[in-house]
């Protein structure tokens, strides 16, 4: 099948716009939607310093490709990755995020769950039931980029969360009741922003963009992912989007439409005393980290 827009061969079909897209336009699709993404929310501005999330998948690679090849020409703008371990057994640790950030000539700060909190992910599984690992790992993840980010000097994270993942979300917490969740509020105290450059691409174009440009990648999966609720709503939303191929992108406007509407609710957190950390209430890493299951008493 050749490419819509040119007669090259077609590497990719989208059903959801019914176009075949050859390697050369796919490409410039996915970065022209990137692209998008940053000039609509403002996300890159003079003297930025943005650290790209590095988990070791193809999104992560694919998305520090795509910022240093974006800001090549700018000496305003610095990037650089951060990457954690969190202390999974046969999963990736920092030297795997290391090595893909090297490959692209990249500065990469690390960190780790059992220097930071005296246990790492395997033992909580153990101890609090694997059911609630990836509970547990956001948390914690997200405690600890904050931190470092605001150690390195970073001014913002770059995730590479795909539409697959925010319309995950979306349903999610839509068929959990907890649609208040979708609803990002202004905080006053320094966190760092988070910015997703791939959040209106579906995750097989993610995928496509990062074999094209031979990047390295690690191939190995979370042993805890088969226990997370987010398994059984994306095996249910990629089912419905075979037969609905933009339903992903309807959830996606969804959970901004909500967002929007209800932008005007309570919008103020405070800082936990005991951390520092941005918390409604007890921070959640310090309420963890204070049971007494965790530390193994």
């Amino acid at each position: 099948m050749q490419c819509n827009k040119c007669r090259r061969d077609a590497v990719l079909f989208q059903k959801y716009s019914g176009q075949h897209l050859c390697e050369h336009h796919v490409e410039a699709y996915v970065e022209a939607k990137a692209k998008h993404e940053i000039r609509r929310n403002r996300w890159i501005l003079p003297g930025d310093h943005i650290a790209v999330v590095l988990t070791g998948n193809p999104g992560s690679a694919a998305l520090l490709y795509f910022l240093k090849k974006l800001t090549s020409l700018r000496r305003d703008i610095k990037i650089s990755a951060i990457a954690l371990d969190e202390g999974i057994t046969g999963y990736h640790d920092t030297g795997t995020a290391s090595w893909i950030a090297e490959s692209l000539e990249t500065e990469c700060f690390t960190g780790s769950f059992l220097e930071t909190f005296g246990v790492t992910l395997d033992e909580i599984a153990h101890r609090k039931g694997a059911g609630s690992s990836c509970m547990y790992c956001r948390v914690f993840r997200n405690f600890l980029l904050n931190r470092i980010a605001k150690d390195q000097g970073v001014t913002k994270l770059a995730s590479a969360e795909t539409l697959d993942d925010d319309a995950v979300y979306v349903l999610k917490h839509i068929l959990g009741g907890t649609p208040e969740i979708l609803i990002h509020t202004e905080r006053n105290f320094s966190i760092v922003p988070i910015i997703r450059p791939f959040i209106t691409l579906p995750l097989n174009e993610v995928e496509l963009y990062t074999g094209l440009h031979n990047l390295k990648y690690e191939h190995s999966t979370c042993p805890y992912m088969n226990n997370a609720i987010e398994n059984d709503v994306r095996t249910l939303l990629n089912d419905f989007t075979l037969r609905h191929p933009a339903t992903k992108y309807a959830l996606h406007n969804l959970g901004i439409h909500i967002n929007e509407e209800c932008a005007t609710m309570a919008n103020t957190v405070s800082a936990y005393e005991q951390c520092g950390e941005p918390a409604d209430g007890i921070c959640q890493s310090c309420r963890i980290l204070s049971e007494e299951t965790v530390h193994g008493a």
